[in-house]
């Protein structure tokens, strides 16, 4: 039976570490715990202004190195430019820290995120970023989303001068397809794709995939579905069997998925950080992992069944 795993020498209640998921080398080069974090919650409702317990949020991100989150994920548009202010209060001058951020979304508003891709956009807002989180370089950026209103080559081509420039260091993409991965790399080498994935998830199997060949870092984000897939009773009855959480369970499963899955998920609470982290000691037996592997697969298959609606049409 898999079970959390703890070291002989170590005691049972030993602050978990992110460090036990394992390492990644990002770009080939920017080593991070496989098991990172995702800053997007460390802003108010709507993902804009301030969050409503700041030093609540404060105090998580300064305990992420305490328990081995070595890489945290972020982007201009959270708050907009709330949470990178926020990591740089934390944690500069970040040391052991690898701060990744993104750009290409335009938020007029609350929960509003619309596609910006104009090539001197991006560069403005890469630039920005710079300055707040405090650094000469950017170790990774990544483009929020292709503008599908702007022309791929033109945003591609601003990548491109961000790495020559060194604004930035590695370059990635989010929510893309094989084909949007392959027409980047003809412009920049893709160091990481950010793709809507998890236990319930699975549009983006054949991304992953292709990334795992590639040795391109894959960041699921939304990886517990906000707590939605968390529900399922046989999830919750192999998580207590596993003396674990669900939460727990679904981490492992992803972190077991791909060795080149860096998940992130994110939380604004001491607690829940330290829940989370204690998934990288947590092994999955080849049974258990099967099985929540047919557990994801049959929630996926429910989400993407036709409706009769649909088969009538």
């Amino acid at each position: 039976m898999s079970e959390l795993a703890h070291r002989p020498e170590e005691p049972a209640d030993q602050t978990p570490s992110a460090a036990e998921a394992g390492t990644f080398a990002i770009g080939g080069e920017l080593s991070v715990n496989r098991l990172g974090y995702g800053a997007m919650r460390t802003t108010g409702s709507g993902v804009w202004g301030e969050p409503a317990d700041p030093e609540g949020a404060l105090a998580t991100l300064r305990h992420l190195p305490e328990v081995g989150v070595n890489l945290i994920d972020t982007a201009d548009s959270y708050g907009p430019g709330v949470s990178e202010d926020l990591i740089r209060e934390a944690l500069h001058p970040y040391d052991t820290v690898v701060v990744a951020t993104k750009a290409g979304l335009a938020r007029p508003g609350p929960d509003i995120w619309i596609p910006l891709g104009r090539p001197e956009y991006l560069k403005q807002q890469a630039e920005l970023s710079r300055r707040r989180l405090g650094v000469s370089a950017i170790d990774l950026w990544q483009l929020h989303r292709i503008d599908p209103l702007v022309p791929r080559d033109e945003q591609f081509g601003a990548v491109r001068d961000l790495l020559s420039e060194g604004v930035i260091r590695f370059a990635g993409l989010s929510e893309v397809t094989v084909a949007d991965i392959e027409a980047a790399q003809q412009y920049f080498p893709v160091a990481t794709v950010q793709n809507l994935y998890n236990l319930g998830h699975r549009a983006s199997e054949e991304v992953l995939n292709y990334c795992e060949q590639a040795g391109i870092g894959f960041i699921p984000w939304y990886p517990l579905a906000a707590g939605k897939l968390l529900s399922s009773p046989s999830l919750l009855s192999l998580a207590a069997r596993l003396q674990a959480t669900p939460a727990q369970v679904a981490l492992a499963w992803i972190l077991q998925r791909s060795p080149v899955m860096l998940p992130i998920p994110g939380t604004s609470k001491v607690r829940h950080l330290e829940e989370n982290v204690a998934a990288a000691r947590l092994r999955l037996s080849a049974d258990d992992f099967a099985e929540l592997d047919a557990l994801g697969q049959a929630l996926w298959a429910e989400k993407t069944r036709p409706s009769a609606a649909d088969e009538e049409g």
